[in-house]
């Protein structure tokens, strides 16, 4: 079973320094319809203003990835960790048993554009840790490359959840395919260009939700950049 979820059916915010929209429920956006698929539970997709970004926050027993788009965003916490992630990284967060953290837009002229991601971990209470890769262009041209999984596969961010994140760029005849497991669930983002995903157009910004497909199967992209899940039923 295929659904499609349009750009436009987010759920939006804008606090003026923070644009911002949600594909599911989130903060001061609920819809009782979309309050995750499988253990994905957020998908954000931020925009922050120059020379601003989040205070100082806590997370606990959450599993949060950094997608970056363009510009930088600058990451501190209190295990020590204090990075920038470009675009091309992958940031991985294990809240577990607690932490504090900060993420700013340094920049003073350039808008940070990330995807935050949260997904339900398998183990909870553990210490908090931190991970970042970079992953190349040409690793992600006309392919799926893994770039999260429960056990570090292929170089990936290792997730202590039952998930795995893969992410790829397509244009012109470039393709894909991913053998699924008819009995989990898969979640499809485009985060910008256009795309055929099993014979379903999406544009930039929409989703489709999988349940119960054996493949996916990928093509007809036009500068696409896309974020494919595997999850938990």
């Amino acid at each position: 079973m295929l659904t499609l979820r349009k750009s436009q059916d987010r759920g939006q915010g804008d606090h003026g320094w923070l644009k911002s929209f949600h594909s599911f429920s989130f903060a001061g956006y609920h819809d009782a319809a979309h309050m995750g698929w499988g253990n994905l539970r957020v998908i954000n997709e931020d925009r922050i203003a120059p020379g601003t970004g989040f205070g100082t926050h806590g997370h606990r027993d959450m599993e949060i990835i950094s997608y970056v788009l363009s510009g930088e965003l600058a990451h501190k916490d209190n295990m020590g960790n204090g990075r920038a992630i470009p675009p091309g990284d992958v940031q991985r967060m294990s809240a577990g048993n607690g932490v504090m953290h900060s993420e700013f837009n340094h920049a003073p002229n350039d808008t940070t554009h990330f995807f935050q991601i949260w997904i339900l971990p398998n183990v909870t209470g553990i210490p908090a840790s931190y991970e970042q890769k970079t992953f190349e262009t040409p690793e992600k041209r006309g392919a799926l490359r893994l770039v999260a999984s429960p056990d570090g596969a292929q170089g990936s961010v290792t997730l202590h959840a039952d998930a795995r994140l893969y992410a790829g760029l397509f244009d012109g005849a470039e393709h894909a395919t991913l053998s699924l497991n008819p009995a989990r669930k898969a979640y499809v983002h485009l985060v910008r260009g256009e795309i055929e995903v099993n014979g379903q157009h999406l544009d930039t910004g929409d989703a489709l939700l999988i349940d119960g497909e054996s493949q996916l199967a990928i093509k007809g992209g036009k500068d696409a950049e896309v974020l494919v899940f595997d999850l938990t039923p």
